[in-house]
């Protein structure tokens, strides 16, 4: 089986080509693709590091830099969560909000292109499809037979 004959080449390659373009457009907002991503997800009553580390697949660890980032830049603070305090959570600032709103246009942007250049059918086929394969990716279970060594 040839890399290019498989369906994760394809969401690799096609996800790839639609990161690099947002990170083209959100450059020109001093944005990156990952932090509108995050600023799209911080909602009014804040958002848990837990919970943004799992949105993005990534250990709460790991997502400490692009929040210290995203703090020095001044889109979002972090305080105790005021029934857990040992959880922390992020909320916007006012300029969080305003980048936020930049973030969700170049989204919409990005989308009303794309269903300008596809039918609502093919958008729909898409989108059940790749429902369907995040969802045998999640249930997989790859047997000790399947993995060669």
């Amino acid at each position: 089986m040839g890399r290019d004959n498989t369906v994760d080449y394809y969401l690799k390659v096609a996800w790839q080509s639609i990161a690099n373009k947002y990170n083209q457009v959100a450059a020109k907002h001093g944005l990156t693709q990952a932090i509108g991503f995050l600023l799209i997800n911080i909602h009014q009553d804040g958002v848990s590091v837990t919970q943004m580390a799992a949105l993005l697949g990534v250990k709460s660890t790991s997502l400490s830099r692009v929040l210290s980032g995203m703090e020095m830049q001044g889109l979002i603070y972090r305080a105790s969560d005021k029934v857990d305090k040992r959880s922390v959570r992020v909320f916007l600032t006012d300029k969080g909000l305003e980048k936020r709103e930049v973030a969700k246009d170049i989204v919409r942007s990005f989308n009303t292109y794309i269903d300008e250049n596809i039918s609502e059918k093919e958008r729909a086929m898409v989108i059940a499809i790749l429902k369907k394969i995040n969802a045998l990716a999640l249930a997989y279970e790859p047997s000790s037979d399947d993995i060669q060594e």
